[in-house]
């Protein structure tokens, strides 16, 4: 769905703010005082994780994702039995580890990934006072807040884990699109300026789609957020929509990048070139976009 986003200034229906379903960045190992932690749901003997976080949170990833999987064949009662297990498991294991802040950390990603929401905020900001400097808490802590309407609240633990670990993409893409979506919160709060947020916005987006080169959604809302700025450079904008053809593995999403191509050049006045780029369109479902273009070429009377 995000290949029509934005074509042709076209409202999208608005993104929700908030996730990009990603695996967790790794978090450093750290020395576990006492026993493991709990084992993950449909694996009970996995209880020697070394207090990896990153490793028990892939864990219960890959248990969530299979529940996902079953859809209604999912026993609910057992999913359930075993959820509370693993709750009851990490509450003992804090309990005889009251400052392993990973152990928090992890415990937090999974209620957040179970729904408690408000739990895992607790559980993430516990994490966060023990040890200031684990990104993915900085990043959850983000998500939770952003989820919650306060974006102004959320910006500030994003930007922290982007400088906890700067390379990381998803860190990147979550600021980008959380300044995009809550743009007018930010404008009227009066800390950000119009043109300083649509340079971070759109550098947010550049870095993520830089940093992960395979990642083809991230470099389609870089080359997306032109369109989202005051002044664009519609001349980059062109090079972004030209490159990413390059990549897109589909005749449908090669057309589609060729129609917002198309898009530019009218905007930038090349009026006979956007033409060309159009009549290379033909996939049946991007015709309604391509007539769109073709009726406001001829509408708009020629400089």
């Amino acid at each position: 769905p995000f290949l029509f986003q934005r074509l042709h200034d076209i409202p999208d229906g608005g993104r929700r703010l908030g996730r990009v379903e990603a695996g967790p960045p790794p978090v450093e190992r750290q020395p576990l005082a006492g026993e493991g932690p709990p084992a993950a749901v449909g694996d009970p003997h996995h209880a020697d994780v070394e207090g990896e976080v990153a490793g028990e949170v892939s864990l219960l990833e890959v248990d969530l994702a299979a529940a996902a999987k079953q859809g209604d064949k999912l026993d609910q009662e057992t999913f359930r039995t075993q959820a509370q297990s693993i709750a009851h498991d990490y509450e003992l294991f804090l309990r005889n580890n009251p400052n392993f802040a990973t152990g928090y950390a992890a415990y937090g990603y999974w209620l957040g990934k179970v729904g408690m929401a408000k739990e895992a905020a607790a559980m993430l900001l516990k994490a966060n006072q023990l040890d200031p400097n684990i990104p993915l808490v900085k990043n959850q802590l983000g998500n939770h807040l952003a989820e919650d309407g306060k974006p102004l609240q959320a910006a500030p633990y994003f930007i922290a884990a982007i400088k906890l670990a700067p390379n990381e993409p998803l860190y990147h893409y979550q600021l980008g699109t959380l300044l995009v979506e809550a743009r007018d919160e930010f404008l009227k709060s009066g800390e950000w300026s119009r043109a300083t947020l649509d340079q971070a916005m759109h550098h947010a987006f550049q870095r993520a789609a830089e940093l992960a080169p395979d990642r083809f959604e991230f470099a389609y809302r870089y080359a997306e957020s032109f369109y989202d700025l005051e002044r664009p450079d519609w001349d980059a904008a062109l090079k972004a929509w030209s490159a990413l053809e390059e990549k897109a593995p589909t005749a449908i999403e090669r057309q589609t990048m060729r129609l917002h191509a198309a898009n530019i050049c009218f905007k930038l006045g090349k009026r006979d070139h956007a033409t060309a780029l159009l009549a290379t369109v033909d996939e049946a479902g991007l015709q309604a976009q391509k007539q769109k273009l073709i009726a406001q070429l001829a509408e708009t009377p020629k400089k």
